[in-house]
């Protein structure tokens, strides 16, 4: 039950998430006539027939650049991830230019620690 909830839960969150503006049109349409009355910025000019569709532009503006931040904070923190997972594969000095790693291991000490990659050989046994 509660796998089946989590999964139905996920699908939707996973579905929803580019349809922010759908639902930014949605509670347009069901709170028009109290947006058109109390939030328009043109409620005192009738004439111009506006009925709140101006603060549904600016909340579709807000919604875009909200999604287009979100965007560009996953493309920063895949990044982010490359990096590091890329500078496993270099032992305690960056490139071979001699600069120290601002990133030092835990534990190392200032020892020159082998990469994960060298290969590990136990004792002989007499």
């Amino acid at each position: 039950m509660l796998k089946q909830l989590t999964a139905w839960l996920l699908i939707f969150s996973v579905l929803t998430v580019n349809y922010s503006r759908l639902f930014v049109y949605v509670g347009f349409k069901m709170n028009q006539s109290y947006i058109a009355a109390k939030l328009c910025e043109n409620r005192d000019k009738p004439f111009l027939h506006c009925n709140g569709k101006c603060y549904l532009m600016k909340k579709i503006k807000q919604a875009e650049d909200k999604q287009n931040n979100a965007e560009s904070q996953a493309q920063k923190n895949l990044f982010q991830d490359v990096y590091f997972v890329n500078n496993l594969f270099h032992n305690s000095t960056l490139w071979s230019t001699g600069i120290e790693n601002p990133f030092p291991s835990v534990g190392n000490y200032g020892k020159q620690a082998g990469t994960f990659l060298s290969i590990f050989r136990p004792p002989q046994l007499s």
